[in-house]
């Protein structure tokens, strides 16, 4: 029974630690398709001496809770909107979390971001692919793994500066379909399906 159980939860891009559907029910409120994503960029920002940064998060402060930075602030649309306004501080890192892909104007706010960067400044960017329409209020653009690098090179990023990266398996897929869905160990598999990528991330370095 337990190896038809197995083969069942293999089949559908499930799984469980001890690989018995008796192992005990583990909640997360982290979602699914953010769980590797949140770890690899979190490494990612820990490369980089997170504490000695001069930080600027757009339209969020999920990473004020994340790292300990040198200083953080935030600016929120419509007060600041990236895609028209640039600031005259400049930053070691700027912030994009699940940002770019609500932008009428992506190329113009990562030219802006550019700006506002100091030399030698990353460009931290989170975006889905294949992932629902979600109009917040409006959602425009999806960029792969290899878009996401052109992308940001088009915006004057140098490509050989940019790390990049994605994740995502079928499951993940069908199971946003409806709604977002929280990570469960016991349940979801974080296997990397490469031609299922759920979302996409780059770092680059001006």
């Amino acid at each position: 029974m337990k190896r038809i159980v197995t083969r069942l939860l293999d089949q559908f891009g499930l799984y469980t630690p001890a690989r018995s559907l008796f192992h005990r029910h583990i909640r997360s409120n982290e979602q699914w398709a953010r769980v590797v994503m949140n770890q690899e960029t979190r490494k990612l920002l820990n490369d980089i001496e997170p504490e000695k940064l001069q930080v600027l998060e757009i339209s969020g402060r999920f990473w004020s809770q994340q790292i300990k930075f040198g200083s953080y602030q935030t600016f929120d649309y419509p007060k600041f909107d990236i895609c028209k306004d640039v600031l005259e501080q400049q930053f070691d890192l700027v912030l994009a979390e699940q940002v770019s892909e609500h932008l009428q104007s992506p190329h113009q706010a990562a030219r802006n971001v550019y700006q506002m960067l100091r030399e030698g400044g990353y460009f931290l960017i989170t975006t889905p692919f294949l992932i629902r329409v979600h109009n917040v209020p409006i959602d425009c653009t999806r960029w792969t793994e290899q878009g996401l690098k052109n992308f940001l090179s088009e915006c004057g990023f140098d490509q050989t500066r940019i790390q990049s990266n994605s994740w995502g398996n079928r499951a993940c897929v069908k199971a946003n379909f409806s709604k977002w869905i929280n990570y469960r160990p016991h349940l979801h598999s974080l296997k990397n399906e490469p031609d299922f990528p759920v979302v996409v991330w780059a770092l680059a370095q001006k």
